[in-house]
């Protein structure tokens, strides 16, 4: 059973893949942007290697194989095992846009997802709110988890963690920081307001700082004007992603 949700699986991705030239995603190019990890956002860049590959991604690839072309790899170690698939969003379910609210999944690409959680239990993880990763995703089928894991919800089929009333039992360890983690976005706003496309994104457990539009003369000024916000609060953290800083607790590792 295992073998043969697992070939359905590779099935279905796959052909995502071989329809992804369709769709209006850039294959690799090298690193630009900040994008410093050589995938440019594409599902291809993730998942399969193009023709052209640059020594950059080559790199990249030595320590991230494609997990279907080591699929016979993959099929032998799932043996006798539970499998669960976790998926993020920007960049690999979606291309990455200039404007974060424009982040699109492709028609082609939810049905896949869909097909996968009919065989695998499937968690889509995201820096994102919850509620906006689903309002993008649009599937009642797989597991969400928004703000890096500080707020998840499970599909209705498996929702164990509900109250007696029957509601919404959504993991949520971080609900007595959000006085904190308002009082942060307020500052921020204020602080930052005066930097050209610097942009807050509200993600309720969490806050994203992006600065994809900002001008590469700014990235800094932004950086230390945000790092100085955070560093007064012993029990939050800045990290970074691919043109965007967040803001969370430190208890998320």
């Amino acid at each position: 059973m295992i073998k043969r949700n697992l070939a359905k699986f590779n099935q279905t991705m796959g052909f995502q893949i071989s329809h992804s030239n369709k769709q209006k995603v850039k294959p690799f190019s090298g690193p630009k942007n900040g994008d410093n990890d050589g995938t440019n956002g594409s599902v291809i860049g993730r998942l399969l290697s193009p023709p052209d590959v640059t020594a950059g991604y080559a790199s990249w690839l030595v320590k991230h194989p494609s997990a279907l072309n080591s699929f016979g790899s993959i099929v032998k170690q799932a043996k006798g095992k539970k499998v669960v698939v976790f998926l993020d969003y920007d960049g690999t379910l979606s291309p990455i846009v200039e404007d974060p609210d424009k982040a699109f999944m492709s028609a082609e690409m939810r049905a896949a997802v869909s097909e996968v959680a009919k065989y695998f239990p499937t968690s889509i993880i995201s820096g994102r709110s919850r509620d906006k990763v689903k309002e993008f995703v649009q599937l009642n089928n797989v597991y969400y988890a928004g703000s890096h894991g500080l707020d998840i919800m499970a599909p209705s089929r498996a929702l164990k963690s509900c109250d007696k009333k029957g509601n919404e039992g959504a993991f949520q360890p971080a609900k007595f920081f959000l006085p904190a983690i308002q009082e942060i976005s307020i500052e921020l706003e204020d602080k930052i307001r005066e930097i050209q496309g610097a942009r807050i994104e509200d993600n309720r457990f969490c806050i994203s700082v992006h600065y994809r539009q900002v001008p590469p003369q700014d990235h800094e000024i932004l950086k230390e004007k945000v790092k100085s916000l955070v560093e007064n609060r012993p029990d939050f953290r800045l990290t970074e992603g691919k043109m965007v800083g967040y803001i969370f607790q430190k208890f998320v590792s």
